[in-house]
């Protein structure tokens, strides 16, 4: 498959958000190659085209690099790609390789690839380009058979803490680790009761004592990741989730951290019938200990302005003892089903027995875009546990994908 060959020259190359450059070069090239001229703006978004330009074709580039990426070894099982012990990257990086197949047989539209989508929505914030085309295909959903024409808002707050060190009474010093958490994606999978290994640590070192800390990936990504110092009372024992080891006795932290992580409410806040999905919802992601402060991650998400404006108002309640900066704010899109959209639908049902129109507790950045189009739509293959080491696509909802826009095009 034409598809997963482009695909496997994208994985090779390193592109983690914020370190994209080698990939942007590798695309520029290959429409270039292909004959279409390729533009580049100051963001790093990329705009290809020829002649016709009446329908825009979109995906980001980038990637959230877990566990060993950008050193990628794909898994093929068969059914699915995976990597094997990191992030895999079909999250935009099949989209990407789906407009690159087409580009190399000649079909035309605009063709953006949008950089640095998974730390704020950056490239398409500050995109530079004219577009000409009135609808655009997004291809960073996650569920073939799926319309996508709505999606969460959202944003990220990064809290600090001035704290100070002071000797413990405690009568046991350990080093915890966390072991065999699964991670995932801040917003599809917020409703999937995936274990936040912050959260659980919060609850397994309960009356405890911090000597430090660092937990937690990205703020879009629920943790799996903690190392912390832990001066107890009680014995710890190991157990499936934290491995326990006893250390020399160490300074702890004037602040009750694990009392302040127990108390934060973390996960889905609010549910949207019409769509089955969370409206409301906070991922405690990141937490350190660092220069003499605890440094605090999080990302939230609202379906609505309103929702938005009432979660955000929610999380910095639950900061109130921190300093807290709110950034990378993005607008949620809200559903409608167009003409286009219904457009589109005929033509998937061709693939795929059932096609149903959804939205998403994930940001796209279709909501960006909303206003400049008269119609957008996303679409894609089946992506699962994106944003983790668990991450898989599957293969055969690739090339429908594909066929698809070949036949609109």
């Amino acid at each position: 498959m034409k598809v997963l060959e482009i695909f496997k020259q994208i994985a090779a190359i390193p592109h983690c958000s914020g370190n994209t450059t080698r990939l942007k070069d590798f695309i520029t090239d290959f429409a270039k190659n292909c004959g279409f001229t390729a533009q580049i703006d100051k963001a790093g978004n990329i705009l290809c085209f020829k002649s016709n330009r009446l329908v825009c074709l979109q995906a980001h580039y980038d990637m959230v690099c877990v566990g060993k990426a950008p050193d990628i070894e794909i898994v093929d099982d068969g059914g699915f790609l995976k990597a094997k012990d990191s992030s895999l990257g079909a999250d935009n990086g099949i989209g990407v390789a789906i407009m690159l197949a087409l580009m190399e047989e000649g079909k035309e539209a605009e063709y953006l690839f949008t950089n640095d989508e998974e730390i704020g929505l950056i490239g398409a914030s500050n995109l530079e380009f004219k577009l000409q085309a009135k609808k655009m295909i997004n291809l960073d959903s996650e569920e073939f058979g799926s319309i996508y024409i709505g999606c969460a808002g959202g944003g990220d707050i990064e809290a600090t803490k001035k704290i100070s060190y002071k000797r413990s009474n405690k009568r046991y010093f350990y080093r915890v680790s966390a072991r065999n958490f699964a991670g995932g994606h801040s917003g599809v999978d917020i409703d999937k009761n995936i274990p936040n290994a912050i959260k659980e640590f919060s609850l397994f070192a309960k009356g405890c004592e911090i000597g430090g800390i660092k937990a937690g990936e990205r703020l879009n990504a629920i943790p799996s990741t903690l190392e912390a110092l832990v001066a107890s009372d009680e014995i710890l024992k190991s157990n499936k989730h934290f491995v326990v080891e006893e250390t020399e006795p160490f300074d702890v932290i004037d602040y009750d951290l694990v009392g302040f992580l127990c108390a934060f409410a973390s996960g889905v806040r609010g549910w949207e019938p019409t769509f089955a999905i969370p409206s409301r919802s906070i991922n405690l992601a990141v937490v350190t200990i660092k220069d003499n402060q605890i440094h605090v991650g999080i990302s939230y998400r609202g379906n609505s302005e309103e929702d938005l404006k009432q979660i955000e108002q929610e999380a910095l309640c639950q900061l109130k003892d921190f300093q807290s900066q709110v950034s990378g704010k993005y607008p949620p899109w809200k559903p409608q089903i167009t003409p286009f959209a219904k457009e589109i639908a005929a033509l998937y049902q061709k693939y795929s027995n059932e096609v149903v129109f959804k939205a998403i507790h994930a940001g796209l950045e279709c909501a960006l875009f909303a206003k400049d189009f008269d119609a957008i739509v996303s679409i894609g293959p089946d992506i699962f546990y994106p944003h983790s080491t668990r991450e898989r696509v599957r293969k055969d909802s690739i090339e429908p994908i594909y066929q698809m826009l070949r036949d609109y095009l």
